[in-house]
């Protein structure tokens, strides 16, 4: 059954000022571009994020203000989806960064504290600094798209334990030594992080420039081929080089 849809809570707005794009994504001008979608790999991740349990009816991973960590139910979903999960509550939403020079990450409550693991496998999100008890691998599952393992650095697995009845009994640990389907997570975020979309909006964008303003910069009319010539160039980055070429021939 589809659910309906509601906002974060007034003042609650998922914050992503602290959060740092990846290097490898392209900036565009559509930054406020809020939508959720899923990560499909672990170079997707950053920013606002859902970590999404694989649980019945479909929770994620939330904390209150004492860090303490519980599963919460979502209720912005389309027909128990669990790829179509979007936060309703601060308290669900992380903002995740790389931590620099690893291919580890962080995830940061909404209270401004860190996601950790203690050697007992104990999750909770009291730490204002990072050490390796807060940074963890997101590990893509083989033969499951767009699903994770989140591995802590003493090299175990975040999972639920689900044995009791009940959302409110769900507990989330970080000491599973194999890798199933209690340790399979789903990671939704927030589309203006995702560089694969970020590259596809800026392709677009290049693909804007009009007849007019081609023949513009080179000064004449153009023909339909070139055209084409000039708008595939603008995408692929030697646009100039291509420019040059139609004006020569122009001369010719």
């Amino acid at each position: 059954m589809k659910k309906r849809k509601r906002e974060l809570k007034d003042g609650e707005a998922a914050d992503a000022d602290e959060a740092t794009p990846p290097t490898n994504a392209i900036t565009t001008n559509d930054d406020a571009d809020d939508t959720w979608v899923v990560a499909e790999a672990a170079s997707d991740i950053a920013g606002p994020v859902v970590l999404v349990l694989p649980t019945t009816p479909v929770s994620c991973l939330g904390c209150d203000l004492n860090g303490k960590t519980f599963s919460s139910e979502i209720e912005n979903i389309v027909e128990g989806d669990p790829a179509s999960a979007e936060p309703h509550d601060v308290r669900q939403v992380w903002v995740a960064n790389r931590v620099a020079g690893t291919e580890s990450f962080t995830f940061k409550g909404h209270h401004g504290r860190y996601l950790g693991c203690d050697k007992f496998g104990v999750l909770a999100a009291t730490k204002e600094a990072v050490s390796p008890e807060e940074s963890f691998n997101c590990i893509p599952v083989p033969n499951n798209p767009a699903t994770f393992t989140i591995q802590t650095q003493r090299e175990k697995f975040l999972t639920i334990d689900d044995d009791t009845k009940g959302l409110s009994r769900v507990s989330i640990r970080g000491d599973a030594e194999d890798i199933g389907f209690k340790t399979t997570f789903r990671i939704r975020m927030q589309a203006r992080f995702k560089p694969r979309l970020k590259a596809s909006k800026e392709e677009k964008a290049r693909e804007r420039i009009s007849r007019k303003e081609l023949e513009g910069i080179v000064g004449r009319r153009l023909d339909d081929d070139q055209v084409k010539t000039l708008k595939k160039a603008r995408r692929e980055g030697n646009f100039h080089e291509a420019m040059l070429d139609v004006k020569v021939k122009g001369k010719q």
